[in-house]
C-alpha cells in the first residue's frame, strides 16, 4: 500500500492528531506567562488543559465501548480505556509539565534577579520567553517517562485483570 493512501486511510484522532492536542499544553502557556498575568489566567489555563484530558478520556472510553460492542468485560475495557487516558494525559500534559515549567520560570526569574540589573519587566518578559522555549524541549522526556511509570504499575494491573478473566 502507498503510504500517502495508508496515512489517509487511518483514522484521525481529534485529540492526538489535529490542532485540539495543543489544548492540553494550555497549562504550560499559563505558566511561562505567570509573572506577568493574574494567577485567575494561569488557573484558566488548567481549566483549559483539564478540559482537553476529560475530552480525550470520554473520547477513548466511547470508542472502547463501540469497539467492545456488547462482549462480556465490556464495562471493565471501558473504565480501563478511560482511566488509562485520563491519569497519561493528567500526568503528561498537565501535573508534571506545569509544575516543571513553574519552576523553571520561577528559577529563571530569581537568577536573573541575582545575576543582572535588568528592570524587573525585562526580567519578566524573558522569564516569559524561557518557559515557553523550554515547552518543545520537555514534552517528548515527559511521555515517555509517564509511559515508563504506567507500564510499571498501573498497566500492570490492567493486565493482570485481564489474565485472569481468561484463566
Amino acid at each position: 500500500m502507498d503510504p500517502i493512501e495508508e496515512k489517509s486511510s487511518k483514522t484521525v484522532d481529534i485529540y492526538r492528531d489535529t490542532w485540539v492536542r495543543f489544548l492540553g499544553y494550555a497549562n504550560e502557556v499559563g505558566e511561562a506567562f505567570r509573572a506577568l498575568v493574574p494567577v485567575s489566567l494561569v488557573w484558566g489555563s488548567y481549566a483549559v488543559a483539564t478540559a482537553y484530558v476529560t475530552a480525550d478520556a470520554v473520547d477513548k472510553g466511547k470508542k472502547a465501548a463501540v469497539a467492545h460492542g456488547d462482549n462480556p468485560g465490556r464495562t471493565t475495557r471501558v473504565a480501563v480505556a478511560v482511566v488509562d487516558t485520563f491519569v497519561w494525559q493528567a500526568l503528561a500534559s498537565v501535573i508534571i509539565p506545569g509544575f516543571t515549567i513553574n519552576r523553571v520560570c520561577a528559577a529563571s526569574l530569581y537568577m536573573l534577579g541575582k545575576s543582572t540589573k535588568w528592570p524587573l519587566p525585562v526580567r519578566k518578559w524573558t522569564t516569559t520567553a524561557i518557559g515557553l522555549s523550554t515547552i518543545p524541549f520537555i514534552i517528548t522526556p515527559i511521555d515517555r517517562s509517564v509511559d515508563f511509570l504506567l507500564d510499571s504499575s498501573l498497566r500492570k494491573i490492567y493486565s493482570a485483570e485481564e489474565e485472569e478473566k481468561h484463566k
